[in-house]
């Protein structure tokens, strides 16, 4: 159901995927700067986008899809992979830092709600699961090594120069490709797979 349907038939619903789903892709996107800026390129720090302020990373067309069809995305933070210190080595760390984030975000609310929350119909019980949930949705489909996901970058980091460059040539219809095949079905099993992956990861976590 679009975010759009849901606030006019379920505004508590609607705010409990909204916000989460907001600061995850947020939080994702974050975790590519820091990483960028610790390994040492300062692009998304020097563009002031090193920050919670959903205003510096909303992206119009994105924000409208996430409200019609509860799919959406953010503005890709900056990264200037020339100035990272080792290249490939940081083009694998700064891509899975955001599949990365999500997974220790939805491993956190798990966590959270097995500590706090006894009773799965609680709302604290409720916020956690919808966070848990897209946090692995959003790990999941960036796991897909199609371009511009991150899943791309990190098998750049591995791949050999004919492939990299394959997949950089790829990039610029990568969108339509992605949506393509998500409206005909394709990736419904990959993204299914990445998700029964990472949560059996979490599973074996939890304590």
């Amino acid at each position: 159901m679009g975010l759009l349907n849901l606030l006019l038939k379920d505004p508590l619903g609607f705010i409990l995927i909204a916000i989460p789903l907001l600061y995850s892709i947020i939080f994702h996107e974050l975790a590519h700067g820091w990483v960028a800026y610790l390994m040492g390129d300062p692009t998304a720090k020097s563009l002031g986008r090193l920050s919670l302020n959903p205003l510096k990373h909303l992206d119009p067309i994105g924000t409208i899809m996430l409200f019609i069809f509860g799919f959406g995305w953010a503005k890709p933070v900056p990264v200037n992979f020339n100035q990272l210190r080792d290249r490939h080595k940081g083009m694998i760390l700064v891509s899975a830092a955001g599949i990365i984030t999500n997974m220790l975000l939805a491993f956190s609310a798990l966590f959270l709600d097995r500590l706090l929350s006894p009773s799965p119909s609680s709302m604290p019980a409720v916020l956690l699961y919808y966070f848990a949930q897209i946090n692995i949705i959003l790990a999941a489909f960036n796991l897909i090594p199609l371009p511009p996901l991150d899943g791309s970058k990190i098998l750049m980091g591995f791949a050999s120069p004919s492939v990299q460059n394959f997949l950089f040539r790829l990039e610029r219809y990568g969108f339509f490709i992605i949506i393509a095949l998500l409206y005909l079905g394709v990736l419904d099993p990959v993204i299914r797979f990445f998700q029964w992956m990472i949560l059996s990861l979490i599973k074996l976590l939890l304590p």
